[in-house]
């Protein structure tokens, strides 16, 4: 962005000449990082997070990423003037600094980085815009790599483009019917299952051999699971021990009663 120039008049006088001061535009500090809309509906909700959590799984142990959802990503200062503000419902950066706090994406502040992968959850509502208006806005102005819409109420509705010179190209599923996204080598499909004690075909991310990446709830239940089996497994070997406790002492109890029946016929037992 090219700064303004403002010129400061001095009097006209042969030792000091007309100067011009050049003052950059600096970026905003008074930024706005929640309008107070919620999400279309608790599915909605539930989906993004579901994402979130499973990019921390799949990426655990790393610290050179982003990840976040229905937050504000700035990135011009026309864009803060006109109050157009462009919330993500998820996305991913990589190549960052992962430990950093954040209210928001400011593109300024993060070396002029911008969201690698942009999930947008769509409804009837949304629809149009995030098809049209926000599918522009991230191939021309954000050169976002990989953009996927879904509906939650909808288990036909994923797409997902890849970023070809400036122009989005259609993604083909594979024969799961999952998108694979290169920058985070995972595929996203739909999954049909129970989560946060909802039902429904819930928008999951696959690693590179096609298994689903599990959520939170899915490794507390298997693990609640490996413990009931190491419980009966437990008290198994317990009640088997305690079988075979009981059986040798029977055995002692015969082997005395023999020995004593000997001692009664004059023979003393070995």
């Amino acid at each position: 962005m090219t700064p303004p120039i403002i010129t400061t008049a001095q009097p006209e006088t042969r030792s000091q000449p007309n100067t011009e001061v050049w003052l950059p535009n600096l970026p905003p500090t008074d930024l706005i990082f929640d309008d107070g809309e919620p999400l279309e509906s608790n599915r909605h909700r539930i989906g993004m997070n579901v994402l979130i959590a499973a990019i921390h799984q799949a990426f655990a142990g790393r610290d050179d990423y982003f990840t976040g959802g229905n937050m504000f990503v700035y990135y011009s200062l026309k864009q803060v003037k006109n109050r157009e503000f462009r919330g993500p419902d998820f996305f991913v950066t990589l190549d960052v600094d992962g430990n950093k706090e954040r209210q928001g994406w400011v593109v300024w502040e993060e070396d002029g980085k911008y969201p690698d992968v942009i999930v947008e959850l769509m409804s009837p509502t949304t629809a149009h815009i995030d098809l049209n208006n926000k599918k522009t806005l991230y191939s021309q102005t954000f050169h976002t790599q990989h953009y996927f819409v879904y509906d939650p109420f909808d288990a036909k509705s994923l797409q997902g483009w890849q970023l070809q010179g400036s122009q989005y190209q259609a993604l083909q599923p594979n024969a799961q019917g999952q998108l694979w996204c290169a920058p985070l080598g995972l595929s996203l499909g739909v999954w049909q299952g129970t989560l946060q004690r909802e039902t429904a075909p819930w928008l999951r991310f696959y690693d590179a051999s096609g298994q689903l990446i599990p959520h939170p709830e899915e490794l507390a239940r298997q693990a609640q699971a490996e413990v009931e089996q190491e419980r009966e497994r437990a008290d198994s070997a317990e009640e088997r021990a305690k079988q075979a406790s009981q059986e040798a002492s029977q055995e002692r109890e015969r082997a005395d009663r023999l020995a004593a029946k000997l001692r009664e016929l004059g023979i003393e037992p070995d």
